[in-house]
């Protein structure tokens, strides 16, 4: 475990005096898909450097982490982020391989491309065509695979759009990293014309694409996602299809219930995407069942890691390892699929708690399991961030709770 969140020339300091056996990953942002991606690494002894623009997040107190220190944030600062990557890339005696745990980061890792560091993944244009959302459901549209009604605001006028679809419908950015920033959320969901405009007109003042899309009547508890890794050489794809039981808040939230599960149409549409699109890395493609057209639609494809990276790792296909193990031309074994179960126990009880109506999904021996500890070893269930033998990201996450302050990730 690193002993402190270190100002960026104390980072590079001490990185300066260190001495590595192999190559580092370095993770960016340091929070609960940043610690999912260190553990990922660390269980297969790789030492990990988390960055961050502040340190609040839950990954420098693991013990999976080497070091973590700040780095310029890239959306503040694209040029001082290269350049802080450069110069702790110089310092280190092997190159790092890189892991974006946020769209922000793995954008500026593609399109700055600092030198000395390895990145496992496409390039930034390949990259961008699958962020944006606009390109999204315009490959999907060729390609054929099913996606909610979407009205492109740059191309329909809003009026039109809203006649289109009738409220309440919902508003999503291009790019969501950005709209996150400016709006707190990044789907918005509109109940009349003057909620319609006024978000109209804020993207109008940020300069950002925004889209009109259908509100789709989706089956509760039917959420689907490909987790997934593809080669870059030969395009093989390591993946697990993730059910996500249960999000918090209800509806449009993060997941905090994802069960691995078969599901071949989703990954048979997913890998059309990503193959359609030349993208090779780590990714996840979103899928909800829509009642009214009984099939699933494709909402996004994250192009990165994300919150639950640690269900497919405990089902058998740890992605990150296989990223890392490409880009430094070693081997790894994977054993999966294993039937396994994800729980982000934060969210799961504060739903609980909140909604006297929910109804718990875990059994008593999957509490009893995870209460005890003993979760970590056995087979088919694994947590996010809370783990009793790295105490140090559960108390961080406490410590955010009691202070009040907001870690500012979306995940």
């Amino acid at each position: 475990m690193t002993d402190a969140f270190l100002p960026f020339d104390e980072l590079l300091e001490t990185v300066e005096q260190r001495r590595f056996d192999r190559p580092p990953a370095v993770v960016a942002n340091a929070h609960v898909t940043g610690l999912g991606v260190a553990r990922a690494l660390a269980a297969h002894d790789v030492p990990v450097i988390a960055l961050d623009r502040s340190g609040d997040g839950v990954a420098p107190r693991s013990d999976a982490v080497t070091l973590a220190g700040e780095v310029t944030y890239p959306l503040d600062d694209s040029d001082g982020f290269r350049e802080d990557v450069e110069r702790l890339a110089d310092a280190l005696d092997h190159e790092p391989v890189a892991f974006g745990c946020m769209d922000e980061w793995a954008l500026a890792f593609a399109e700055e491309e600092p030198a000395g560091v390895r990145l496992p993944f496409a390039d930034y244009e390949i990259i961008d065509g699958v962020l944006d959302k606009y390109a999204l459901y315009e490959r999907a549209e060729r390609l054929g695979v099913p996606y909610p009604e979407t009205h492109f605001l740059d191309e329909t006028a809003p009026a039109d759009a809203a006649d289109a679809l009738s409220f309440p419908f919902v508003v999503k950015p291009a790019r969501k990293r950005e709209f996150e920033e400016a709006v707190g959320t990044n789907v918005l969901e509109v109940a009349d014309e003057a909620e319609f405009m006024d978000i109209v007109e804020l993207a109008a003042e940020e300069g950002m694409r925004i889209m009109a899309q259908e509100k789709v009547t989706k089956a509760a508890g039917e959420d689907h996602s490909f987790a997934s890794y593809v080669r870059p050489d030969d395009g093989d794809t390591l993946g697990v299809v993730g059910n996500a039981r249960v999000r918090y808040p209800t509806g449009y939230g993060t997941s905090c219930v994802v069960d691995r599960v078969d599901e071949p149409v989703i990954e048979e549409r997913a890998t059309t995407m990503l193959e359609d699109a030349d993208y090779y890395g780590i990714s996840e493609s979103e899928f909800v069942y829509d009642t009214d057209r009984e099939e699933y639609v494709l909402l996004d494809i994250n192009t990165r890691p994300w919150k639950w990276i640690g269900m497919p790792v405990a089902a058998g296909a740890n992605l990150p390892m296989a990223a890392y193990a490409d880009a430094v031309g070693t081997e790894t074994v994977h054993t999966g699929p294993l039937d396994t179960r994800w729980v982000y126990l934060a969210d799961y009880l504060r739903l609980n708690f909140e909604d006297p109506s929910f109804d718990d999904v875990l059994a008593p021996s999957e509490w009893e399991t995870l209460l005890s500890g003993e979760f970590r070893s056995g087979q088919g269930l694994t947590t996010g961030v809370y783990l009793p033998s790295d105490p140090g990201p559960a108390y961080a996450l406490l410590e955010t709770e009691f202070a009040e302050r907001e870690y500012y990730c979306a995940c």
